[in-house]
């Protein structure tokens, strides 16, 4: 295996081709690896073997440069990994109700790898999951062909690190961590992917590198949550929270800015940390701050709403009776990705309670459960109708300079007028 690593000979199997898999399945196969893709999404698999892609960080021409070359299958055949080296789990790993994690992606996914998994291969986690999960979860699956991790086959947990939309910080620049069941079973782990990543970091366990990925994110989620409630604060006491966070950056050292929003999104941060909290649960250890931080981050849509009934209330409006309008609605700046999305939730709850329309030149439309709207156009005459404007996110394609011209009054959630400060214009 070692050997095969070294001279690329390798056959690579990536199963979950989503904002993970793909981007790794695709670095591999530009370093000279046979990769397979395997997803269960059909019209996933549709797509690529139309050599188009479906992933903001990963061009269509990238993907057909490694197909033509012949580098990359894309099949939702599982029966294909009967001829891998080293398969790679990248299937999503979601939150139940009760702060549950959901790991039926994980149990389908490698207990069809258990059907087809070859003696000596290499079995690398990329899933985000609580501690633990590779041991006791994991291998026992892989291990019902009779195969034995650590003895017939290596097994070790590496946390993703994909940050979408990062143009500085793609998947081969981002230095990973490697944790395996045995010594041998991370020295191959750690040979796999310094073959597209130079900085790698073994650590002594799956569970020391599941945590790891846990620990960053929640330092995430508690650093924002905390900046959400000074944000509440500020505005208690009369204080601009984004003025005082730019004073504060100014100190060289023991300070790191975060600043307040709607809350977080993506996979993550509002997820990961739960998967931790659920887990010391389980050992009987609460932790205080994960829970807390998730409510607060939660409820801040809430709050923006409250924001915003306070400001019509002193035009004479009433919410009921309003027009508004909210500017982005993706969980971050110029990237097309809509999980967790807290501007979604905005739109959900004032879309029960008054009249509500959105702007966003990255959705076109949405069609989600309780979201069916089309993006409305953006132009001077159409501001003017609105009683409101909420600004959820700091698109680069949006004009705000004519927003703030043209719009009655607006709330700025992410401090895009902090240069130009309006009468009409309010920050969160």
């Amino acid at each position: 295996m070692k050997q095969k690593i070294a001279l690329h000979k390798a056959v690579i199997a990536v199963v979950g081709l989503g904002y993970v898999g793909l981007p790794l399945a695709v670095a591999f196969a530009r370093k000279g690896f046979k990769v397979l893709g395997i997803d269960v999404a059909e019209n996933r698999i549709t797509k690529l073997q139309a050599k188009k892609s479906y992933i903001t960080d990963i061009p269509s021409a990238d993907v057909a440069a490694v197909v033509d070359k012949g580098r990359f299958e894309a099949s939702t055949d599982f029966a294909l990994l009967k001829s891998a080296d080293v398969v790679i789990i990248c299937v999503p790993t979601p939150i139940k109700k009760r702060y549950t994690p959901d790991v039926s992606y994980m149990v389908g996914a490698c207990e069809s790898i258990a059907r087809h998994i070859r003696k000596g291969a290499l079995v690398v986690l990329e899933s985000t999951t609580y501690p633990g999960t590779t041991e006791e979860l994991i291998q026992p699956i892989l291990e019902k062909g009779g195969l034995k991790a650590g003895k017939d086959f290596n097994l070790a947990f590496s946390p993703e690190r994909i940050d979408p939309g990062n143009k500085q910080f793609k998947v081969t620049d981002i230095p990973k961590v490697v944790g395996g069941l045995t010594p041998k079973c991370t020295a191959l782990t750690v040979a796999l992917y310094g073959k597209i990543i130079k900085h790698i970091h073994p650590v002594s366990s799956p569970r020391a590198a599941e945590m790891t990925k846990l620990l960053e994110n929640t330092f995430r989620i508690v650093n924002i949550g905390w900046i959400n409630e000074a944000a509440m604060m500020c505005h208690r006491l009369g204080i601009n929270i984004w003025e005082v966070v730019d004073a504060a950056k100014t100190k060289p050292f023991g300070f790191m800015p975060f600043y307040p929003g709607l809350g977080v999104g993506g996979h993550c941060i509002p997820e990961d940390p739960l998967y931790l909290y659920w887990k010391a649960r389980k050992y009987g250890f609460s932790s205080k701050f994960i829970k807390l931080s998730a409510d607060l981050n939660h409820q801040m849509p809430n709050y923006a709403i409250g924001r915003v009934e306070t400001l019509l209330k002193s035009k004479g409006k009433s919410l009921a009776k309003a027009k508004v309008l909210v500017v982005g609605v993706t969980y971050k700046k110029d990237v097309r990705d809509l999980r967790k999305s807290p501007p979604l939730r905005l739109l959900a709850l004032l879309q029960d309670q008054c009249k509500v329309d959105y702007h966003d030149p990255m959705v076109p439309y949405l069609d989600i459960t309780d979201l069916k709207m089309d993006s409305a156009a953006l132009t001077p005459a159409g501001v003017k109708k609105y009683d409101i404007v909420i600004i959820a996110v700091d698109h680069t394609d949006v004009d705000y300079a004519m927003i703030a011209r043209h719009a009655k009054m607006v709330f700025d959630v992410k401090n895009v007028y902090s240069q130009k400060p309006q009468k009409n214009i309010h920050v969160l």
